[in-house]
């Protein structure tokens, strides 16, 4: 007789096991898809989510989103370009102003161009929002890498905005270990849509 509960909470917590893994391995074809997704809408504004630069300089990885939406500026696809990236510690210069400088030096005007900060992605799309909302400014195309176009497009729609695909094409971080960075966003998108992604951030930063 007792062996017939214990066979009943094995089989349960298997299904829970199985459930969970079921759930994440959705999420992760997901995202691996959205990351594979060029939207051809047209938009409001350009959101380029921020990463490291180099000493007022872009990173690779950087110029790659911008150039991405240098393209998609000069398509006509959107009349607006806002960039988000804070300073990381010992920065001089933040990701934001980098940016923005990079991309007035490839013939997008100043008054263009909306400017943001923050060092994660859930505050490069706050930081932004505000300017995003006073030009009224409701939907935009996310420009990231593919393997973080998912989140990306996630929280920007948690906080109001319609997001449109258009991750970069070739950035410089698919000669790295790709399978890290989709394993790390598979369990940051899984989580954050279970908790939200304002709590996530709370929690984990």
């Amino acid at each position: 007789m007792i062996f017939g509960p214990i066979k009943l909470i094995i089989r349960v917590i298997l299904t829970v096991i199985s459930v969970v893994i079921l759930y994440f391995a959705i999420t992760f074809v997901q995202i691996w898809m959205t990351g594979h997704e060029h939207s051809t809408k047209h938009a409001q504004a350009i959101l380029v989510f921020g990463t490291t630069e180099d000493n007022g300089t872009p990173s690779p990885e950087l110029q790659a989103r911008l150039d991405q939406a240098l393209v998609l500026w000069h398509k006509d696809r959107a009349p607006w370009i806002a960039v988000t990236g804070g300073k990381r510690p010992g920065d001089a210069f933040t990701e934001a102003g980098v940016s923005a400088t990079y991309l007035e030096s490839h013939g997008v005007p100043a008054s263009k161009i909306l400017k943001g900060s923050g060092t994660d992605t859930w505050e490069n799309v706050a930081s932004v929002l505000p300017k995003l909302k006073t030009h009224d400014i409701k939907t935009v195309l996310t420009v990231t890498d593919p393997f973080h176009e998912d989140r990306a497009m996630a929280i920007s729609s948690s906080r109001g905005l319609t997001p449109s695909p258009s991750p970069v094409r070739n950035s410089p971080t698919v000669k790295h270990s790709l399978w890290k960075y989709y394993l790390k966003e598979t369990f940051e998108v899984g989580i954050g849509r279970i908790i939200g992604f304002q709590r996530f951030h709370s929690w984990f930063n």
